[in-house]
């Protein structure tokens, strides 16, 4: 005799978890701003920086009671290899990370910190989509979740490129302990790095192209909308202006990725696409040319390579990126099983040993999880990217698509993904993105999206 399938009303719960999602995605571009100040009144930096990974465990039984009693939901979840994929990088970290942990490779905090960065990626992607495959509010009201949050943000950051004074930071408790108040390029006081509420210039680069994205998505969408086109122009000359001031070179060109992307997929015939070509060799001769002919400029120079000829640094930051980038790579090659989570990247640094910084995120992903786990993590990537691609037409998707070819390359010169602030925002929004309403799955037996 077949047991009746558990049933519990939880729609009022379905829909707090997915406020809590939202909330989630609002606040973490404060993330760095706010657990600074709150560790400076109470003390317990990193357990403050804990909080949204304390409310996704909160909601985790509401995601799993969802799943339980919506069939229909659960299957398309096992449609395609995206969410299988998923739960084989979990269980891959989950076991590697016991070994290592087992050998001394890792202690246990610096295990807990790398499963913790690594795994939420995917762990908020999964939960967004469950949650907003019966909340579609969510889906509806993407722009205030990627753009209301990101006007505060870059206004911040604004305010400090021209009239805040450089250590600004450091009376709300920025400092050694905790996020550094400022940065600088070549440690030159005459090149400040802004970086708002996010914990470094890097990170706030990489954000900036996604919130760029965004703009650029509307901006194609509002032909006939003068006024509209007008805001939407005047706000993305300021993200681009204030993108400028992070001095991110790895921001600069994952925005003209970005950019790129988003007129390649604009294109719709063969004529435009001979445009576009002739367009892109046209700039790349006038771009050489203008690098070649201020070659020597004190401003290029400390932009673009973040040292000239007065630098007073004693060793340069291209030699030591260049320096971890191959100290990496012979890494992934040597041990192709990897050394467990924790053993790389930004965790790294919690161990007894000497942490191992590539600058790439790939690498991390490899020297941590393996050949295995990079593949791993690479095919995720592609699933998402081929189901983004097939929703092109919808803003969300569209942004995010773009965005990521941007960020992909973002991470082949520093560990993006490992922000808190990009990660969870774009996995969160991309999760929104392709989850599949319920209304759409009545018109058709053939589940039209999966996870």
């Amino acid at each position: 005799m077949k047991l009746p399938r558990l049933t519990i009303p939880i729609n009022n719960a379905s829909k707090i978890a997915a406020t809590v999602v939202a909330i989630i995605l609002i606040l973490v571009p404060f993330q760095a701003f706010l657990t600074v100040i709150a560790s400076d009144i109470s003390g317990g930096y990193e357990y403050w920086r804990l909080w949204k990974e304390m409310l996704l465990i909160a909601i985790t039984p509401i995601v799993l009671l969802v799943v339980w009693q919506d069939r229909t939901l659960w299957q398309r979840m096992q449609t395609g290899w995206l969410f299988w994929a998923m739960i084989c990088y979990i269980l891959l970290h989950i076991g590697l990370g016991l070994v290592a942990l087992a050998k001394g490779q890792v202690n246990s905090y610096a295990l807990l910190y790398a499963l913790t960065i690594n795994l939420r990626l995917v762990v908020i992607y999964i939960f967004a989509w469950v949650l907003a495959s019966g909340n579609q509010w969510l889906k509806l009201y993407w722009k205030r979740l990627l753009l209301w949050p990101a006007a505060l943000v870059v206004a911040f950051g604004l305010l400090q490129a021209t009239v805040l004074p450089y250590n600004f930071l450091e009376r709300f408790g920025y400092g050694p302990a905790t996020v550094a108040a400022y940065q600088t390029v070549d440690e030159k006081l005459d090149f400040i790095r802004i970086q708002s509420t996010l914990r470094g210039a890097n990170p706030f680069g990489a954000y900036l192209v996604l919130v760029a994205a965004g703009l650029l998505v509307l901006l194609q969408r509002a032909h006939a909308e003068r006024r509209r086109n007008l805001k939407l122009i005047a706000a993305s000359l300021v993200v681009v202006f204030v993108l400028f001031n992070t001095y991110s070179r790895s921001a600069y060109i994952g925005l003209a990725v970005t950019i790129v992307a988003a007129v390649i997929l604009a294109v719709r015939n063969r004529q435009e696409r001979k445009w576009l070509a002739v367009s892109l060799l046209v700039v790349a001769i006038i771009a050489g040319g203008l690098f070649a002919t201020f070659r020597t400029n004190d401003q290029l120079e400390n932009t673009l390579f973040h040292t000239n000829e007065d630098s007073t640094s004693s060793v340069s930051s291209n030699e030591q990126r260049l320096s971890y980038l191959q100290d990496g790579l012979h890494d992934v090659v040597t041990e192709p099983f990897g050394r467990g989570p924790g053993t790389a990247g930004p965790a790294s640094l919690h161990n007894l040993q000497p942490g191992r910084i590539a600058e790439n995120y790939y690498i991390q992903v490899a020297q941590e999880t393996g050949w295995l786990g990079l593949g791993l993590f690479v095919a995720i990537i592609v699933m998402v990217a081929q189901r983004l691609w097939r929703r092109r037409q919808d803003p969300l998707a569209r942004a995010l698509l773009i965005s990521l070819a941007g960020i992909s390359f973002i991470n082949l010169v520093q560990h993006a993904w490992t922000d808190d602030t990009l990660g969870l925002l774009w996995w969160g929004l991309a999760g929104i993105a392709l989850a599949s309403s319920q209304t759409s799955t009545k018109k058709s037996a053939k589940p039209k999206q999966d996870t």
